[in-house]
C-alpha cells in the first residue's frame, strides 16, 4: 500500500537547496536522505531502496544527466530533475534519459511536493494521492489535489500563495510555527529572508476567512515568533 513515507534521494551541491528540500519533504511524512554528489548517490542506490529520486543536473563529478543514466540500469524508480537549466532542450534531454519530470529553480514548496506526489502516485498506485491531500482543522477542509479551501460556513476564495500559506498553519494545528518556516512552505527557497511579508499575507488570509463566515481568529499570532492555527 504506497503511503507518505516513501524514500526519497536529494542530490544537489547546494546546501540552501538541499536544505530546503529535505525539509520540505520531511514535513510531509517522507523519509529523506541528502547528499551532493553523484558518487556518493550512487553508492546509496545501490546499497537502499528507494521510492524516488530528486536530482540537480549540475553536480561535481558525475552530473545528474549521468547518474540518472547510472541509476536507470538499478532500478525503475522515478526521477525529478531540479535544475536552474530550463530550456527546452534540458528538459527533453532530461526526460529522453531516462527522467520522469523536470522543475526549473527557484521552484516553489507546493509545487514540489505535487510533483514529487504525482510521480509515487503513478509508480506506487492511486491511493498515495488519496491518503495525503486532504487537511482538516478548525472546520476547514482543504484539499491540495484541488486547491479548494471549504467547511461548513461554504468556501473560502484564496490565492495560490494564500492556500500554500493556510495549508502550512493547518498541517501544523495547534503548534506555533515561524516566519521563517512559513516562507519555506508558502514561498519557496528564494524568499527566506523576507519575513515581513508574511505578516501582510496572514492579514490578507484572516481577512478572507473572516468574509467565508469563519472565525479569524482561527489564526493566531504568537509575538516574537509566529503564527499558530487553533485546532
Amino acid at each position: 500500500m504506497p503511503d507518505a513515507s516513501a524514500r526519497i534521494l536529494v542530490v544537489d551541491d547546494e546546501p540552501s537547496i538541499t536544505e530546503f528540500v529535505g525539509y520540505a519533504l520531511r514535513k510531509e511524512g517522507f523519509s529523506v536522505d541528502v547528499v551532493d554528489n553523484g558518487e556518493d548517490a550512487l553508492s546509496r542506490a545501490m546499497k537502499n531502496d528507494y521510492d524516488l529520486f530528486v536530482l540537480d543536473i549540475m553536480l561535481p563529478g558525475i552530473d545528474g544527466y549521468e547518474l540518472c543514466r547510472r541509476l536507470r540500469t538499478h532500478t525503475s524508480s522515478p526521477v525529478l530533475f531540479l535544475s536552474a537549466r530550463d530550456s527546452e532542450l534540458d528538459k527533453v534531454v532530461g526526460l529522453e534519459i531516462g527522467g520522469d519530470d523536470y522543475l526549473s529553480k527557484p521552484f516553489g514548496v507546493r509545487e514540489l511536493i505535487a510533483r514529487v506526489r504525482a510521480l509515487l502516485r503513478r509508480s506506487q498506485g492511486e491511493d498515495f494521492a488519496k491518503n495525503s491531500s486532504a487537511i482538516t482543522a478548525g472546520g476547514i477542509t482543504l484539499n491540495e489535489d484541488a486547491h479548494t479551501a471549504t467547511g461548513d460556513a461554504g468556501d473560502i476564495d484564496l490565492t495560490p500563495r494564500e492556500f500554500e500559506l493556510l495549508a502550512a498553519l493547518m498541517k501544523n494545528a495547534g503548534k506555533v510555527v515561524s516566519r521563517e518556516d512559513l516562507l519555506r512552505d508558502a514561498w519557496g527557497w528564494e524568499y527566506l529572508t523576507e519575513t515581513k511579508t508574511v505578516d501582510t499575507h496572514i492579514k490578507r488570509l484572516r481577512d478572507k476567512i473572516s468574509s467565508a463566515g469563519y472565525d479569524s481568529g482561527l489564526v493566531e499570532t504568537v509575538r516574537g515568533y509566529g503564527y499558530r492555527f487553533k485546532k
